[in-house]
């Protein structure tokens, strides 16, 4: 074999040599990027709620009704109190219904739809009380006796939250505290099970706050 034939093989070896560890390279790195791809697909994000973690609120997209469900998906809500609409310098919060659903309404007297839902909120409160289920309302961006006027003249036997700024909500991250009337309910665990981001009527809030009650604590 001449010297320029060897010459040829050679080159061509090399060449042969040089695409075939091209394409391992580019094999590989796919086979990374479709790893970091599952990887990333299966991650909550860090907008999600953190399973067993604390509430943090998500944009629900439109939605205004928004249920967390399977209980272990609930993120926990932490300490939420304030001092009394009708009893100055009485707090009372979420600690003091151990064990108990709570359904915290976010509401202010000088909102219309406000006023339509308190009638079916007190029936509710009545009706399930003795199922372990708690009230408690927030009264935001009030005239504080216009909101202890607007509770006994419509025989509101709940307690209620007076908290002009809306300072109480910061306990439910990144919750949108100008929606108004709007309701979150708790499980016993006082983990949010439900969130209604418009008014409420009891044929919507009665059966979530009956599957909650009847959910078995661990």
């Amino acid at each position: 074999m001449s010297a320029a034939v060897r010459a040829r093989v050679l080159a061509t070896g090399r060449a042969r040599a040089l695409t075939v560890g091209r394409a391992r390279v580019l094999v590989a790195g796919l086979a990374v990027a479709l790893v970091a791809g599952l990887l990333a697909g299966c991650s909550t994000g860090s907008d999600a709620v953190a399973t067993g973690g604390n509430f943090q609120f998500v944009a629900p997209g439109g939605q205004t009704v928004i249920r967390y469900d399977p209980p272990a998906s609930r993120g926990t809500l932490g300490t939420l109190s304030g001092e009394s609409v009708t009893e100055p310098g009485t707090q009372i919060g979420i600690g003091d219904f151990p064990g108990q659903v709570v359904v915290l309404n976010i509401w202010g007297s000088w909102c219309g739809p406000c006023r339509a839902e308190m009638d079916d909120l007190q029936q509710l409160h009545l009706g399930t009380q003795a199922n372990g289920v708690a009230m408690l309302g927030i009264d935001v961006r009030d005239d504080r006796a216009a909101a202890a006027d607007f509770i006994r003249d419509r025989k509101v036997t709940y307690p209620s939250i007076y908290d002009f700024p809306g300072r109480s909500l910061d306990a439910l991250h990144g919750y949108p505290r100008n929606t108004v009337p709007s309701t979150i309910v708790l499980d016993r665990e006082h983990r949010v099970a439900a969130v209604f981001l418009t008014s409420v009527r009891i044929g919507q809030l009665a059966p979530v706050v009956s599957q909650l009650a009847a959910e078995r604590v661990d």
